[in-house]
């Protein structure tokens, strides 16, 4: 059995469902939590400091580093961006389509 590419086929499948946005977003949110979680982590940081470091509540940090809540603003990432010694860095990616 040959070995494919199933990704272009499963984000297809998602698109064709409507899901592929949702299922985009909620991943993304989920590295971005992940990687906060690390950093934190490499530097010592608990949730308590990184919340003061942002002037925010440990309740809306929860929010941030929760995996599963994808309702966040660019300005919490910038702060947290900005607390952990980093910024952040967003990317538009647009897909070619032929005419």
């Amino acid at each position: 059995m040959s070995k494919r590419n199933l990704g272009s086929h499963f984000d297809k499948f998602l698109e064709d469902e409507d899901l592929l946005e949702d299922a985009s977003a909620v991943a993304i949110k989920r590295v971005i939590a992940r990687q906060m979680v690390a950093v934190m982590k490499k530097k010592g940081l608990s949730k308590a400091e990184m919340a003061r470091r942002m002037d925010t509540s440990r309740a809306a940090l929860d929010r941030l580093l929760d995996p599963e809540n994808d309702s966040v603003t660019l300005q919490t990432l910038q702060s947290a961006a900005h607390a952990l010694g980093g910024r952040l860095k967003i990317q538009l990616q647009l897909k070619n389509k032929a005419a």
